[in-house]
């Protein structure tokens, strides 16, 4: 996928108007911090506007796929919603805002709580590059998430790359208060990584444990079938610009982000007979499917001799979901 066009000049915007070697050297900084095992996501190693600039133009093209590819699935389980309420915890420079506004260009009242004060202007300036009235009503608010703070109830909620970022304890207070405000859906989205699944896991089961209903990616409501030595996620591949390839001192002119999530709602869906957790293997006369299903995990090998189904499953991927027929 690509950038919207607005979200695209915007970055390589304020890209362009920082010097090159501090970028450059922000950018090192972030590569050694992903080498080391260290979480980028967080806003407190961000020193100054280089630092911001870098880190927005390293991830955010990432961050946004993998919340836009997330928020879609919640489109396609409900294609009538449309929520008009928004409000997405731990923002950034603004992925989820740029995504839901993608996705819902009709929204009406959207909050966007984050604590880094240089993190806000920035999305801030951001939003200065579209012509985009939803975008550019959204309400930027300082707030520390594990401090004290309030909200109406909003239709959407969602919170992108940061419960991994806490401790168990505040962890799950984070995720009992922004279901609390959930009038309706809320998503939560990690790295596409064993650690990163694991908390999306904890999440679910503290959701369903809540009295919600799991309406993507999980078919079903009930324990995790996923074994101790596996997890569950997707891949969103996005395009990668020339800036953003020498901020990256990368030679692909994409990149695929892994993530995990959870959307919790307030009522059910329709159900659906599974979904595509692995890459489809593609035969000559057959199609093998890895699916998460209402009864487990199971393989589905769908072959030529069901012409209909054939053709329908070639253009089954990774990630979406399947009706009952499969």
């Amino acid at each position: 996928m690509d950038l919207p066009n607005d979200l695209r000049i915007a970055l390589e915007s304020e890209l362009a108007s920082v010097p090159q070697k501090n970028v450059a050297n922000a950018a090192g900084k972030l590569s050694r911090r992903y080498r080391g095992g260290q979480l980028p996501e967080s806003s407190s190693f961000l020193r100054s506007r280089s630092d911001v600039v870098a880190y927005t133009a390293y991830r955010l093209p990432a961050t946004f796929a993998a919340i836009y590819a997330a928020l879609n699935e919640v489109r396609k389980r409900r294609p009538a919603w449309q929520p008009r309420t928004f409000l997405d915890a731990g923002t950034g420079p603004g992925s989820a805002l740029w995504a839901a506004c993608e996705i819902w260009p009709e929204l009406e009242q959207i909050a966007l709580l984050e604590r880094d004060e240089h993190m806000i202007a920035f999305g801030k300036q951001l939003a200065t590059h579209t012509r985009s009235a939803v975008v550019n009503r959204a309400s930027w608010q300082k707030v520390d998430l594990l401090g004290q703070w309030e909200s109406e109830p909003r239709d959407l909620v969602t919170t992108t790359y940061v419960i991994g970022e806490l401790p168990i304890l505040q962890r799950e207070g984070l995720i009992n208060k922004l279901w609390s405000i959930t009038a309706d859906t809320l998503v939560i989205v990690e790295p596409g990584t064993p650690v990163g699944f694991s908390h999306i896991r904890q999440a679910r089961q503290q959701l369903i444990d809540t009295g919600a209903y799991i309406i993507a990616p999980c078919p079903h409501d009930l324990p995790c079938p996923m074994g101790e030595n596996d997890w569950c996620h997707f891949a969103q591949r996005v395009a990668r610009s020339q800036l953003q390839r020498q901020v990256k001192q990368a030679t692909l002119s994409y990149e695929d982000e892994k993530f995990s999530y959870i959307a919790a709602a307030r009522t059910r869906c329709l159900p659906i007979g599974g979904r595509v957790i692995r890459h489809p293997q593609i035969r000559s006369g057959h199609i093998h499917l890895e699916l998460c299903t209402p009864a487990g995990l199971e393989s589905s090998i769908v072959t030529r001799k069901n012409k209909e189904a054939f053709r329908e499953a070639r253009n089954i991927e990774w990630g979406d979901s399947i009706p009952p027929k499969y």
